[in-house]
Formats: structure tokens, C-alpha cells, sequence
């Protein structure tokens, strides 16, 4: 099973991914960024493919069919979103739907979107976390793969918390795909869902 890492920053989920050895053929950013040159030196090949811009004018579509063509001319089967910034419209669900995973930094449902660690915070919940799922036409949607908690302690700010729910991403992140490429498909009966003590629920 090919896989493709899209990105957009420093590419620390794909340092992880890396050094677990997954078949990661080719790495997409939608902007310059540290994690390009990080693939390049693992000998992965590297491509970026530029957004043109970051408003309303944005052509989402245009820039989702632009990048389905470079993973078909890859020949990518799995695509794994660490860190990007773009969300993907119906070209890229089109083609590679129900093989497109996500991270995101909060236990889904809860605290969909960019600023879900702030989010959390200002919820003043003990307990978030981190989710690996299939991504689906809408943001932060899709079958649930993977969840472990993060406790929220006393005096957390925002990059405290989110760096230690990014540990955990970089364990959790690179051993659901792991099972993916292992079982053939990211969809499979009885799919576990990890809880902060290892156990599945």
C-alpha cells in the first residue's frame, strides 16, 4: 500500500511516521514548510503544491483536483493528512474517499475545527484528546479509528496542552496506519477505539 503524507508544517507526525518504516512514497505540502525538506532528507520524495491563496477567493476544487493528480501519478492508495492546512473538497473525496485519514487534537465529536485545543480550554474540560478518522466531505467528519484522552491539568495553556496531545498523535497516528496497511483497507469490523488506558471501548 502506497502512501502519501500531506503537510504544511514542521513535521514532527511525519518524523513519526518515518521512523516507524510506513511505505510513505511521496509527501505534498500546500506551502513552504520545515516538513519538505524533512522528507527530502529521508529520501522521500517531496512536492509542493502551492495554494494560490488564503481567502474567499480560494478555488477549492481546483486546488483538490490539482493534488489528485499528483497522488495518482504516484500511484498513492492511503493518504494521510498530518498537519494540513487545506481541507480537501469533493475531487479528493471523489477519488481517494475512505482512504484519506486525519488527525485532529480533541476526542470527536467534540471541538470540530482549527482552534480545537483553545476550544477545549475555554470549555474548562478536564479531559481532551486526539483522534485518528477517516476524513469525510465535511470538516472533521468521518468513522472514528482511534482516540486516546489528554488530561487537561491546572495552568495548561494552549501549546502546553497541545504538545502533549501531539505525543501522543505521534505514537497513536503511525500505528493506526500501521493497522490499515496491515488489514488492507482503513475500515475493518470491529475497528478499536483507544482509551487513555490502552484499553478498547
Amino acid at each position: 500500500m502506497r502512501v502519501a503524507v500531506l503537510v504544511s508544517g514542521a513535521g514532527s507526525i511525519l518524523d513519526a511516521m518515518l521512523a516507524e518504516d510506513l511505505p510513505i512514497e511521496l509527501v505534498v505540502a500546500d506551502r513552504p514548510c520545515a516538513a519538505l525538506g524533512r522528507a527530502e532528507a529521508a529520501g522521500v520524495t517531496a512536492v509542493l503544491v502551492r495554494r494560490d491563496r488564503f481567502d474567499a477567493g480560494f478555488d477549492r476544487e481546483a486546488y483538490s483536483a490539482c493534488l489528485v493528480e499528483h497522488l495518482l501519478a504516484h500511484r498513492i492508495d492511503l493518504v494521510a493528512m498530518a498537519g494540513f492546512g487545506t481541507i480537501l473538497g469533493r475531487a479528493a473525496h471523489d477519488t481517494y474517499g475512505g482512504r484519506i485519514i486525519n488527525t485532529h487534537p480533541a476526542l470527536l465529536p467534540a471541538f470540530k475545527g482549527w482552534h480545537a485545543v483553545r476550544d477545549a480550554l475555554e470549555a474548562g474540560v478536564a479531559t481532551t484528546g486526539c483522534t485518528i478518522h477517516v476524513a469525510g466531505p465535511e470538516v472533521d467528519t468521518g468513522p472514528i479509528l482511534a482516540q486516546e484522552e489528554v488530561p487537561v491539568r491546572p495552568g495548561d495553556d494552549e501549546a502546553r496542552l497541545h504538545e502533549r496531545i501531539k505525543s501522543v498523535e505521534r505514537r497513536l497516528y503511525p500505528a493506526t496506519l500501521k493497522a490499515i496497511i496491515a488489514r488492507g483497507t482503513a475500515l475493518g469490523p470491529a475497528e478499536p477505539v483507544v482509551s487513555s488506558a490502552g484499553r478498547e471501548a
